[in-house]
């Protein structure tokens, strides 16, 4: 692979983001290439610096998040700080923020107040419920936005209460819809030499995940109410989760072809051939009876057992893995999705990459998560501040940083 420039190098973002979704977005700009300078305030930081998991002080959750950053910590309350944060919106390219609507106007960092100073920032908001709408000004977490949105109502056996979905979802998923958006809104500047704000919801996102509930209400006159099914898809038979000897398996033939492969494998040819199974409609009707058939199968069997058969079929399958098995996927090796970085007081440590990949640059993160305020200095520097100026931002606590505030470490 050569060493080509990654996609967004050259542009700047400020992130004035905490804990997950807006984090996340940033951290993906930074992993495209961008140099994404994370401002916080003193001494505190990000409320993500004291999220589990913990060790020795430090946060796996914002290491998770951060990694590709620099850290500028400072105190806006101060004129010289909050000077310091305008000179460097006013130079560039993205501004994300993840607060409740209105709060950061109050600070004279709203979309208004800095576009006027810069008018081609791309200012990213993320937040529970928009900007818009009779619950903008609500708070939310991602877990909200998974209940209100109708996902997790279909989650879970019928009439037990619903699961958590154990990986932020919403979070996550308003954060990829950000990026996607940050980067269509620079193309668009390319063309007109404005920036614009992007207004990005976590409910807004969960509700457009829906693939197929909005539709069957919908298109059913309000008769189909998507509901708990368990462990298996009523709709897209066969699809689900089955458990063999030994553990836990997904197969995924809801499609024709290989319901006919599938068929043959646990039935023979008698079973390829009955017709009443050729269809999804015909599936779906007999549900339970191919459900009895499947289960019997794997449960005779070992997951290893069940997964040569299917493979060798070319039915599409998995087992159901544990994060050990996950991280020592081949697979996983093989794409670079669990990258090692050296951490200056935890030494080796693993964490999840970006999920980009690209034919002629190298997207594995060059720098740790930084310590707070790591690199007050260095921006301040680049922003035309003098030597004897940011000596006495630090010694008055204008700048603030840790004393483990060290240079940035190489991946």
């Amino acid at each position: 692979m050569s060493a080509a420039p990654l996609p967004l190098a050259g542009i700047r973002v400020v992130d004035y983001t905490h804990f997950l979704a807006g984090p996340y977005l940033s951290r993906c700009l930074a992993g495209l290439g961008a140099d994404v300078i994370k401002v916080e305030r003193p001494k505190a930081g990000d409320a993500g610096r004291v999220h589990a998991a913990m060790r020795d002080g430090h946060s796996g959750y914002f290491l998770q998040q951060n990694m590709g950053k620099r850290g500028l910590c400072v105190n806006m309350k101060d004129p010289r700080g909050f000077d310091l944060v305008n000179r460097l919106v006013a130079k560039a390219d993205v501004f994300v923020e993840n607060y409740r609507p209105g709060a950061l106007d109050k600070l004279g960092l709203g979309f208004p107040a800095l576009s006027k100073s810069n008018p081609r920032l791309v200012y990213c908001s993320v937040s529970a419920y928009g900007h818009t709408g009779p619950d903008a000004e609500r708070p939310g977490f991602g877990v909200i936005a998974e209940a209100k949105s109708g996902a997790m109502a279909m989650l879970g056996v019928p009439g037990e209460p619903p699961p958590l979905f154990r990986m932020p979802i919403a979070d996550m998923y308003a954060g990829i819809h950000g990026v996607a958006a940050v980067c269509a809104a620079l193309v668009g500047r390319a063309v007109t030499g404005k920036g614009r704000h992007v207004d990005t919801a976590l409910y807004d996102c969960m509700v457009g995940m829906h693939d197929f509930a909005v539709q069957c209400y919908s298109m059913s006159g309000g008769k189909e109410l998507p509901v708990q099914t368990g462990h298996d898809l009523p709709q897209s038979t066969l699809y689900g989760v089955f458990r063999a000897r030994d553990g836990d398996l997904v197969i995924a033939a809801q499609v024709d072809d290989a319901w006919k492969r599938l068929a043959r494998v646990i039935g023979g040819d008698a079973l390829a051939a009955d017709t009443r199974f050729h269809t999804s409609t015909g599936r779906n009707a007999h549900r339970e009876e191919i459900l009895a058939k499947v289960k019997g199968w794997v449960a005779e069997r070992s997951v290893r057992a069940c997964l040569a058969e299917l493979d060798a079929a070319d039915v599409p399958a998995a087992p159901v893995q544990n994060i050990d098995q996950v991280i020592a996927d081949p697979q996983v090796k093989a794409r670079g999705m669990i990258v090692e970085q050296e951490h200056p007081v935890l030494g080796k440590v693993q964490l999840a990459n970006v999920p980009f990949r690209f034919s002629d640059c190298d997207v594995t993160p060059r720098r740790v998560a930084p310590s707070l305020g790591e690199h007050n200095r260095e921006i301040a520097e680049e922003l035309g501040f003098a030597a004897a100026e940011i000596d006495a931002m630090q010694r008055e606590g204008v700048l603030y940083a840790e004393a483990a505030a060290r240079a940035p470490a190489a991946a």
